[in-house]
């Protein structure tokens, strides 16, 4: 199984993750902020993964702490779980409408982090979640787990939609570069390594 759990605590939050990339019946979140809770849902349903979240942060004050630290844990959690990468197809990309919305995620599990972020969210705040932290999520998913991602909403007028259809996205993105090739020896690179 390729799971993996962590703890991480700050003056700011203290977060539990359990992830399991083989095993999606476990998938629970509990950070606070309801819509954030309702987005990681999604990318686990989607991504067809296990993941497990406890969080508890400076809501007092705003989101950002807990959404961006989350982002930090699943991260490194991805990292860890994935290991040598050995028979990964190691990219995936998906294009996911939610009604008059479209957004695209493409994955490169290439141990090169990266994040391109395009997308114009004309609703600044969905209940206490404020909406620009959707780019901060991904960049400490990427940049922790160490994956190039792009991610792009061409188009739409609902921000809850558009965010939607990115979440969706980046999971069955996601599913699809983690899976195993039989056909692949080693790992999916010219070089013989990725990291």
């Amino acid at each position: 199984m390729r799971s993996a759990t962590k703890s991480r605590q700050t003056n700011e939050t203290a977060i539990e993750v359990t992830l399991n990339l083989d095993e999606p019946s476990r998938v629970s979140m509990n950070t606070g902020v309801g819509f954030f809770d309702h987005m990681l849902e999604l990318f686990a349903r989607h991504g067809r993964i296990g993941l497990e979240v406890k969080a508890s942060g400076d809501l007092h004050i705003d989101s950002h702490h807990t959404v961006e630290d989350v982002g930090i844990v699943i991260g490194q959690l991805i990292r860890e779980a994935l290991g040598s990468k050995t028979g990964i197809t190691r990219y995936g990309s998906e294009y996911v409408p939610m009604d008059e919305s479209l957004g695209f995620v493409a994955i490169d599990i290439s141990g090169r982090p990266y994040l391109h972020f395009d997308a114009t969210l004309s609703n600044p705040k969905l209940g206490q979640f404020d909406t620009e932290l959707v780019e901060e999520f991904f960049r400490a998913v990427a940049f922790q787990s160490a994956m190039t991602v792009h991610a792009r909403v061409l188009y739409g007028t609902n921000t809850h939609h558009q965010i939607e259809a990115l979440f969706k996205a980046f999971g069955r993105a996601f599913s699809k570069a983690i899976m195993i090739d039989p056909t692949i020896e080693g790992v999916n690179s010219t070089k013989g390594v990725l990291e």
